[in-house]
Formats: structure tokens, C-alpha cells, sequence
């Protein structure tokens, strides 16, 4: 049994979700309100950031791509050819690759503005950052997600999953980060029908379900989010 600690709206939480899913791994969600800056998860993670993994009697795992080479070192090899990190040195690496992509490019230019804007900041004392979303900032990251949805969709027109032949986490980390957004509605798929499709099809995993429950009070989730032939 693991435990961790995220935020339903995290990207990089919705990633190591996603992750633990797929290798069918039973998993105790703390929610962790980052910006509170706890003393108990900062001893954790002194970064003070989602998600952190904690497995039994071992140390706290921190970062969602240190989290996902755990997986892999510690499960990977049972998943047979279901592996999400690829064995050969050259699908590694591109995997490895687009996982940056998103968890790094993609989150600090869409994702994190998006989600922290319109959904943190509703949570937040006005001493740790709170108040109403700065529109200039929600503009910017709405027209970044244009640009990386349409390198989504280059990337499924090339390929039968974004990395390759077959799912791995570069597809996992890329839907997180969209799912997060097209919960508020911020994501343009009238633009690009191959990430729609790509998309379509990793939101209809069985990992995706518990995601896809969750919602948030006061904030509808976008016609999109739930309807799984958008």
C-alpha cells in the first residue's frame, strides 16, 4: 500500500495517478494543500510541492518524475510488454524527453497559470497568493495550450501513442496535464481532431475513471471532461 499526498487538480499528481493505475497499485490519497506549507509534508518534501509518494517503510519519494522511475525500477519488469518506460535506450530517452516536455514546458507555460489561477487561487488566504485570477495571465496560458496541442496532434499523426507503438508515461504525463485544464473548459479540440482522438482514447482507460469523478464545489467541470466521445 502506498500513500499519496496530492491535489486533485495537481498535474503532476494527476500523472502519478494515472501511473499507479496502470500498474494496478493500491494507493491512499492524502490531499495536500500546497500553499499552506505544513510542517509535517515539508519534512516530506522540502520543496513543497505535489504529488510526494510514500511506500511502506521506505522514504518519502518526491516529484512526479522521480515517483515515475520508482514505478518503473521497482514494477516495470512485471508489465511485460505493457512497460510505460520503454527497455531500449532510444524509446527511453524520447519517452524520458516527453515527459519533460509536459511536466516541465507544458505546466509552466498552460497547466500550472490555468489550474492555479482558476482553481487555487479560490482556496488560497490572500497572504499566500489568493484572490481574483489575473486575466492577462489566464489569456497567455490559454493561447499557449493552442501550440501544444497542435505538437500533440503532430506527434498522433506520426505515431500510434505519442512516444511510439504503444502507451507509455509520455502519454500519461500529457493527458494529466490536459485533463487538469479541460475540466475548466481550456482546451480548443475543435482545433486539432488527432489529439482529440489521442486523447479520446487514453481518457477511456480504466485508469482514467477515478479522475473523472472528481469534482470541484462551486467550479463545473466542461461538457468535455466526463463525455468520453467528445
Amino acid at each position: 500500500m502506498f500513500t499519496l499526498f496530492h491535489h486533485s487538480f495537481c498535474p503532476h499528481s494527476r500523472f502519478i495517478r494515472l501511473a499507479l493505475g496502470e500498474h494496478g497499485l493500491d494507493v491512499r490519497l492524502v490531499e495536500e494543500r500546497v500553499w499552506e506549507r505544513r510542517e509535517a509534508f515539508l519534512a516530506l518534501n522540502p520543496a513543497a510541492t505535489t504529488p510526494v509518494l510514500v511506500p511502506e517503510d521506505q522514504p518519502a519519494i518526491p516529484g512526479a518524475a522521480i515517483i515515475a522511475e520508482y514505478l518503473d525500477e521497482t514494477h516495470g519488469a512485471g508489465m511485460g510488454d505493457r512497460r510505460l518506460l520503454p527497455t531500449t535506450m532510444s524509446e527511453r530517452i524520447e519517452v524520458r524527453r516527453l515527459i519533460a516536455w509536459f511536466n516541465e514546458k507544458f505546466f509552466e507555460e498552460a497547466s500550472s497559470p490555468l489550474v492555479t489561477e482558476r482553481i487555487y487561487k479560490r482556496f488560497m488566504r490572500e497572504d499566500h497568493g489568493g484572490g481574483a485570477p489575473a486575466a492577462d495571465v489566464i489569456r497567455a496560458a490559454k493561447a499557449n495550450v493552442r501550440y501544444h496541442l497542435a505538437y500533440i496532434g503532430w506527434l498522433a499523426q506520426r505515431r500510434n501513442y505519442l512516444a511510439g507503438d504503444r502507451l507509455t508515461y509520455a502519454d500519461l504525463a500529457a493527458a494529466a496535464h490536459l485533463s487538469a485544464i479541460d475540466y475548466l473548459g481550456d482546451v480548443p479540440w475543435i482545433e486539432d481532431d488527432a489529439a482529440k482522438a489521442w486523447y479520446a482514447r487514453v481518457k477511456s482507460r480504466p485508469s482514467f475513471r477515478p479522475l473523472l469523478s472528481e469534482w470541484l464545489a462551486g467550479v463545473p467541470a466542461s461538457r468535455t471532461y466526463v463525455d468520453l466521445d467528445f
